[in-house]
């Protein structure tokens, strides 16, 4: 089959590989309809590197039809039309029970101290083949593919996978009062549905970014704007906004990629000149994320605020302004989102024809799988309107 490879920093290719095939009886296997690219595929492609093995198979956002189950997996059969969630939980362990599925014990990688496996996504998290391919292996089958109706195109369901449930995450632990307010830092796809979400839910949303098709996207949905390219001091331009207070909550929906720490950019730039093991070492023991949305989000949020973050992070030695967050008072809950914690509460919505979340309006750019690499760069270089791009393969 066709799947996209990861050969090096920046170097992601469509290659010929062996097609999976069922290994452990609640396996199964789907033909790849729709593929997505996410924000946290560009961490692979720029700085996660020492993780990988070349020829891993990237992609976490899936949907497709089901070929071929193994023995104990009941509840599904070929033909079926499933989505995937990008982490891989048994449903049945201590975390599963407790709904924290992306911290799910049967599929935890204890080599390197982390939380559920997810597809497509370094050794970190279980190096399970991914979906940007032409076919996909499911473990943990019997709980984790989510069955949709035939017949909506595959926009409608897709971002079940990944974007959808961590953006209701990500306002679900924003913790916003009734009535209440919430800066979005960030309009790629997870900042987008965020301020989708939240406007749905009867919140107020201003959204920051510097990127002019991004915050057009958000004014569509009914966002308020703060063009962070023109903005001397977001944090200013809130508080006028809000009373001088700041928003109730915070969503950081950037991660470390945000711009604006010269120091962060510099380790990243030499963790990917160091040889994988000198620069897995680096990665793991200093502080290499850029905080500067980080940071925004900490000033922005009120006193007694919640900040609550979904970009992903990925030093552990990070300098935080603790002083700061003390004296504030401020709540910050994060993590992966527990996918299917959320999908019963996100599928009306996707079914309703009135498309409240606007799914049918979200993405920006369908490509076939064999223009990935292409779909990559664009996606980075934020080139022609790029906001989520979906592969066919």
């Amino acid at each position: 089959m066709k799947a996209l490879t990861w050969h090096g920093k920046r170097d992601v290719r469509v290659d010929e590989v062996p097609d999976p095939a069922i290994k452990e009886p609640n396996d199964a296997i789907i033909k790849i309809t729709s593929t997505g690219i996410c924000g946290s595929d560009l961490h692979l492609y720029e700085v996660l590197g020492p993780f990988l093995a070349e020829g891993d198979i990237l992609g976490h956002e899936a949907m497709g039809i089901v070929e071929e189950v193994g023995s104990e997996v009941t509840n599904l059969r070929p033909g079926d039309r499933v989505v995937i969630p990008f982490n891989i939980s048994c449903g049945h362990c201590v975390m599963c029970d407790n709904r924290l599925y992306a911290q799910c014990e049967t599929t935890q990688s204890p080599e390197y101290g982390t939380g559920a496996a997810l597809f497509g996504y370094t050794k970190l998290y279980g190096q399970v083949p991914g979906g940007q391919a032409e076919y996909l292996r499911v473990p943990q089958a019997q709980f984790g593919p989510i069955k949709v109706p035939d017949g909506p195109p595959d926009e409608r369901y897709l971002y079940l996978s990944d974007v959808l449930p961590t953006a209701w995450q990500a306002v679900q632990y924003a913790n916003i009062p009734d009535g209440g307010s919430v800066t979005v830092l960030g309009l790629g796809p997870i900042g987008q549905m965020s301020a989708r979400i939240a406007r749905h839910l009867g919140y107020r949303v201003i959204a920051v970014d510097g990127v002019m098709e991004r915050l057009a996207m958000a004014r569509r949905h009914g966002a308020e704007m703060i063009d962070a390219s023109e903005t001397h001091h977001v944090a200013d331009a809130v508080r006028e906004f809000t009373g001088g207070r700041g928003t109730d909550a915070v969503i950081d929906a950037v991660g470390m990629e945000a711009h604006g720490s010269p120091a962060a950019k510099f380790a990243q730039t030499i963790t990917g000149l160091l040889p994988d093991k000198l620069a897995a070492t680096l990665m793991t023991n200093a502080g290499i994320d850029r905080l500067a949305a980080l940071t925004m989000g900490i000033d922005i949020v009120r006193r007694g605020g919640t900040l609550s973050i979904s970009g992903l992070y990925a030093g552990t030695a990070d300098p935080l302004p603790m002083l700061r967050m003390f004296d504030k008072g401020i709540t910050v809950r994060m993590g992966q989102a527990h996918v299917r914690r959320w999908t019963d509460a996100l599928l009306p919505l996707v079914n309703d024809e009135t498309d409240p979340l606007g799914v049918m309006d979200f993405t920006t750019h369908q490509l076939p799988l064999d223009q990935a690499p292409h779909a990559y760069e664009m996606f980075q270089k934020k080139q022609d309107g790029a906001i989520k791009i979906m592969l066919k393969p």
